[in-house]
């Protein structure tokens, strides 16, 4: 993919898109080689969609890499996904560097292990001058938790007379999320076959186009990528009013 063909191919493209890759562990058992194993072969998925990203202009991404009920999995697969979260820190964050990405993580980090608590807190610094692509992962990251945060923080604020309730406002909501340095995003991406948002950015996704595909996130390549953009370019985008012609 060419930075001046496929810029020119999606002249309405998204400023942020938010994914939830799903399809890993059915991926793998259907391909024999095991539920962990698509676990770790969706992993050069994310690079995939990082370079479309990153050519395409396309300032932000965030991925949904492990949700707050995914410790409800048997205890294997938990362990290896976290050893697959401190691998991919140990290996990637350098490429990521070099290629102008700035690492975000969204989630309730502290009930992480300390070893990747930091390595988190290694890759935001590194990162953090970076331009070329904000890459927000969600780990531990749940959409009821995030607002539950929120309203305890809303509510600390009126309790300590810092904020009356008559105050409190839609826009103070987003900025008090644990994303409110991030514009909303405007396509979501689910592979995998489910149509749901399973708990991720609920807030968030109130305006936002929704795509769902079949697609198992392994099989997830450029081509898939540049179908959902497309598919997003072809979408009228109303916010609730009303779009006259021109």
């Amino acid at each position: 993919m060419s930075d001046s063909s496929e810029s020119a191919l999606f002249p309405i493209r998204p400023n942020h898109v938010a994914i939830i890759m799903d399809g890993n562990g059915r991926w793998g058992t259907k391909k024999g080689i095991g539920r962990l194993e698509g676990h770790r072969r969706g992993v050069s998925r994310v690079k995939t969609v990082v370079e479309g990203c990153i050519q395409l202009k396309i300032p932000y991404l965030t991925l949904f890499a492990f949700s707050s009920e995914n410790w409800n999995r048997p205890r294997q697969e938990v362990e290896w996904l976290m050893r697959l979260l401190s691998n991919s820190l140990d290996k990637e964050v350098q490429e990521l560097h070099e290629n102008e990405v700035q690492l975000n993580f969204i989630g309730e980090i502290r009930a992480l292990s300390p070893t990747i608590q930091e390595k988190i807190d290694k890759a935001v610094q590194t990162t953090s001058n970076n331009t070329a692509l904000v890459l927000t992962i969600a780990v531990n990251y749940g959409g009821r938790w995030d607002l539950t945060q929120c309203c305890r923080r809303i509510a600390r604020f009126v309790q300590n007379e810092k904020l009356s309730v008559d105050e409190i406002s839609p826009d103070l909501i987003s900025q008090q999320l644990i994303t409110g340095s991030l514009p909303e995003p405007d396509l979501f991406i689910r592979t995998g076959g489910e149509k749901r948002l399973s708990n991720f950015l609920l807030w968030q996704l109130a305006y936002t186009e929704l795509y769902f595909c079949d697609i198992q996130w392994p099989d997830f390549d450029q081509e898939e990528f540049l179908t959902a953009l497309q598919t997003y370019a072809k979408r009228i985008r109303r916010f609730g009013g009303i779009v006259t012609d021109s």
